[in-house]
């Protein structure tokens, strides 16, 4: 079965960091299938920026640099790059319930591209995005 979500970013650094035993199991599945080939992985290029930012301030270690992590993960061809534009931030207006502008933007990335949100944040799901833990 081919797996297709969108991540948000405190998923995306456990699984690629190594500490995928922080996710829940149906979260680690996703990723998973995207390693195996059966899958793919949707990435808010907003949590490539959070991303750079907790390794610039110390808080993350990526092999290579930030720049070299990033162009590994994409170049797999199982991790996509999700844009943000205008739709994505209309939709966002739509999720006032979720008090974070960023959490807002990643889970409205989601309804845009009409895909499951890999997170464990209770006020998405509370927003009715469709999420995956």
């Amino acid at each position: 079965m081919t797996e297709i979500a969108v991540t948000d970013t405190h998923a995306l650094i456990w699984y690629a960091t190594g500490r995928a035993q922080r996710l829940g199991r149906k979260a680690r599945r996703v990723f998973e299938r995207a390693d195996a080939g059966g899958g793919a992985v949707y990435v808010p290029v907003l949590s490539l920026v959070e991303v750079g930012d907790a390794a610039h301030r110390g808080l993350l270690r990526l092999g290579g640099g930030t720049l070299e992590w990033i162009k590994r993960l994409l170049a797999s061809g199982r991790y996509l790059p999700a844009e943000l534009n205008a739709d994505v931030v209309a939709l966002s207006e739509e999720l006032r319930d979720i008090r974070e502008r960023t959490d807002r933007l990643i889970a409205a990335t989601a309804l845009h591209l009409d895909l499951p949100l890999i997170t464990r944040d209770h006020a998405i799901a509370k927003a009715g995005v469709s999420v995956i833990w």
